[in-house]
C-alpha cells in the first residue's frame, strides 16, 4: 500500500501551497527570503510529504485565527506615505528584521542608501520602491529566485539588476523598482552577489531531517542548485528565442 505522504504532487497542488506561502507572507508569517525559498522548493517537490513540510508550521489554507475579523469585513485603510531612507553625504542602510507595509522612497545624494530586503516581513503583495541616486548609490538586496521590474532612467549613471530569477510561469515575489540615476546608480543584486544571509528554518529543516534522514543539508542544497540551474537554462532558451535561433 502506498504511503499517503509519497503520492505524487500534481501541479494544482503545487500552485495551492505557493498561494498559502503568499497568504501567510501577507499575514507577516514569512520574512521575504523564507517566502521565496519555500516557493521554490514548492514547485521543485515531487510528493505530498515535501509539501506538507513547507507548510506545516503555517495555518491551514482558509483558516482564520480565533479573534481575527475577516478580511470583507474590515474597514478600507487610509492611503499610506510612502516611507523614505534618504543619505545625503552619508549613509542610510535598513538591514535585518523589519517590516514592509507601504511603498518605500531611496534617496541618494553623494552618499549610499542601502535597503536589505530579504529578512523584512512583507505584508503588500507586490514590494514599490523609488529609487532617486544623484551622484550616489542606492543598493537594494533582495533574495534569489524573486522576480524584479525595472524601470526609469540613468543619465550618466547606471540602473541595473543582477539577481537570478525565477523561471517564468512561477508565482514569485515582486519587487518593482523606479530608478532615477543621475551621475550615480542604483542596483538591484540578489543574494548570490551580496553577502549571503544565513537561513534560520529551525523547524523547517528539523522536518526535512526528519523526512530524509541526516543528508538534508545536502537535499536542500541540490534542490537549489537544480532550481537555480533550471533557470539559466530557461534565460538562455529564452534569449536564444529573442535572436530568432
Amino acid at each position: 500500500m502506498t504511503d499517503p505522504g509519497e503520492v505524487r504532487a500534481s501541479d494544482a497542488e503545487r500552485e495551492a501551497v505557493v498561494e498559502q506561502l503568499r497568504v501567510a507572507s501577507v499575514e507577516g508569517r514569512l520574512t521575504l527570503a523564507e517566502l521565496t525559498d519555500r516557493t521554490e522548493a514548492a514547485y521543485t517537490a515531487t510528493t505530498h510529504a515535501e509539501l506538507a513540510m513547507l507548510t506545516q508550521d503555517l495555518p491551514a489554507a482558509g483558516a482564520v485565527p480565533a479573534g481575527a475579523v475577516p478580511a470583507g469585513a474590515r474597514p478600507a485603510r487610509e492611503g499610506r506615505k510612502r516611507r523614505w531612507f534618504v543619505g545625503v553625504m552619508g549613509d542610510s542602510k535598513r538591514r535585518g528584521k523589519w517590516r514592509i507595509d507601504q511603498e518605500l522612497g531611496a534617496v541618494a545624494v553623494m552618499g549610499d542608501v542601502v535597503l536589505d530586503l530579504r529578512e523584512a516581513e512583507v505584508r503588500t503583495d507586490v514590494v514599490d520602491i523609488t529609487a532617486v541616486s544623484v551622484m550616489g548609490d542606492v543598493k537594494i538586496i533582495v533574495p534569489d529566485g524573486v522576480n524584479v521590474d525595472l524601470d526609469g532612467m540613468a543619465i550618466m549613471g547606471d540602473k541595473k539588476v543582477d539577481v537570478l530569477e525565477a523561471a517564468p510561469g512561477m508565482n514569485v515575489p515582486v519587487v518593482r523598482v523606479h530608478a532615477y540615476a543621475v551621475m550615480g546608480d542604483v542596483k538591484v543584486l540578489g543574494d548570490s552577489r551580496a553577502q549571503p544571509l544565513k537561513r534560520s528554518f529551525a523547524a523547517w529543516r528539523e522536518h526535512w531531517r526528519q523526512l530524509h534522514g541526516e543528508d538534508w543539508r545536502e537535499l536542500g542544497r541540490q534542490l537549489r542548485t537544480e532550481g537555480r540551474e533550471l533557470r539559466r537554462q530557461l534565460r538562455d532558451q529564452h534569449k536564444g528565442y529573442g535572436r530568432g535561433y
